[in-house]
């Protein structure tokens, strides 16, 4: 798969499938749109584009100092595009004059620089000033210019509508199944492994502390999780902390620390990524360490046992 920041190293194609959105998180919502995509894109004996954006709008669109916290980073998007079949995907810069740009230049300065054969568009996405860009918009404009628009309705599960926003909320409540639900998969942080105050070396429960690849990258709410951890492309079972350690500081940073079961080794600055598997708790503080580390041994055995 290609990723491509610049429409100049993009060669123009009329056999081109292509859907806008910024697609965080790659949920069971947008695997329907992009299956229509690769589909279309075959039909066409063309390519599949996916025009998104970064930073992720709602980012550049909110107030001065408010955080959107995103399910993907843009390196974890791309990866969950490429295995679902995407050709390429253009990456293009998001201000706010691209907000306020109306939908015919974005469709003429953009897709038909591209090319367009056929447009995959999700049933509540709109682009362009006002949102105006809108399937029904498209599709009067394919009617006059020759290509082809399939609006792609909600995916419902149980009677909900899959949604970014849900899996936020859900897993801020560390209700994981939720959001394994409607992500179809396990959710993971990728980072990098950076040194921590060494406390957990010193209570005998060694932890390597995860600081993700993007900054406004989702940690699920406080607690306790059993995980698995990939690094060097091997895949251990553990168990990850996610809070502030009131127990032992006055912090109000919250860190993710997993403490891996029978691994010997230096994890320094390695890039791995933290599954999480099952929630333990919410995190706590005890009047001792003695008092920790009693519960911390239950919660290995959860873990192992789960």
């Amino acid at each position: 798969m290609r990723v491509v920041h610049a429409l100049t190293d993009l060669e123009h194609d009329d056999r081109t499938a292509v859907t806008i959105g910024t697609f965080d998180g790659v949920h069971l919502g947008h695997r329907a749109i992009i299956g229509a995509l690769v589909e279309q894109a075959r039909a066409l004996g063309g390519r599949s584009v996916v025009v998104t954006f970064h930073p992720h709008p709602q980012v550049v669109l909110r107030r001065k100092g408010d955080t959107v916290p995103l399910l993907t980073s843009a390196e974890e998007r791309d990866a969950l595009l490429e295995s679902l079949g995407v050709d390429i995907v253009i990456v293009l810069e998001f201000t706010p004059e691209t907000a306020a740009t109306p939908w015919q230049e974005f469709f003429g300065r953009i897709l038909e620089h591209v090319g367009v054969g056929h447009i995959i568009f999700g049933h509540d996405h709109a682009f362009g000033r006002n949102r105006e860009g809108t399937a029904e918009a498209l599709q009067a404009l394919g009617r006059e210019r020759g290509f082809g628009v399939t609006e792609v309705g909600p995916l419902d599960i149980e009677g909900d509508a899959v949604s970014s926003t849900k899996i936020r909320h859900a897993l801020q409540q560390g209700d994981l199944s939720t959001a394994e639900r409607y992500l179809g998969r396990h959710y993971s942080v990728t980072g990098t492994v950076v040194r921590g105050d060494g406390r957990g070396r010193t209570l005998g429960i060694p932890t390597a502390n995860v600081r993700a690849l993007e900054e406004s990258k989702l940690l699920p709410g406080n607690g306790v999780y059993c995980v698995g951890m990939l690094v060097d492309g091997a895949r251990h079972r553990g168990m990850a902390n996610i809070g502030v350690r009131p127990t032992f500081t006055d912090a109000t940073v919250r860190t993710l620390e997993v403490n891996l079961f029978d691994f010997d080794g230096d994890l320094y600055e390695k890039t791995a990524t933290v599954e999480f598997l099952r929630f333990v708790r919410h995190e706590q503080k005890f009047g001792s360490a003695e008092e920790f580390l009693r519960q911390l041994d239950h919660d290995r055995t959860v873990c192992r046992e789960g």
